[in-house]
């Protein structure tokens, strides 16, 4: 798999960052997540962690950016609280953002290795839920 990069976008890294230093706070949020919609907007989200298993930060921005009228994306990336830095997203948001937003581009890698990559490049081989829905006549 030849996977392909494109420029990083540095203010959206920021804006994430700003948003676990200043919202998370304790065991309940602990990531944040921010995304570039294709109008240019900068939408942010932070985890609802629950041991029952609550949405993970990029899944909250989902329906925040919904909220604000936003249905298109372009890129996404999540942040760790006390400083950790972009982190990837796990495997169901992965499949969950994919399905949402096939041609959405995600930030990943730490320090000097961040770079961005297509979502389909994370899951190589996946199933595309849409592609496997009947067409309604």
């Amino acid at each position: 798999m030849t996977t392909r990069t494109h420029d990083v976008d540095h203010e959206l890294i920021e804006a994430a960052a700003h948003v676990a230093r200043t919202r998370c706070r304790g065991d309940n949020h602990t990531m944040a997540a921010a995304a570039r919609a294709q109008d240019g907007r900068i939408v942010t989200a932070v985890n609802a962690y629950h041991f029952t298993g609550g949405p993970c930060a990029e899944l909250v921005l989902i329906g925040a950016a919904a909220a604000q009228g936003v249905y298109a994306l372009d890129t996404v990336v999540a942040v760790g609280d006390r400083d950790r830095g972009v982190v990837p997203p796990c495997g169901r948001c992965r499949q969950v953002l994919l399905d949402y937003f096939p041609a959405l581009k995600v930030i990943v890698g730490a320090g000097d290795r961040v770079r961005t990559v297509p979502i389909k490049d994370l899951l190589p081989e996946s199933y595309v839920w849409a592609d496997h829905q009947l067409d309604a006549d």
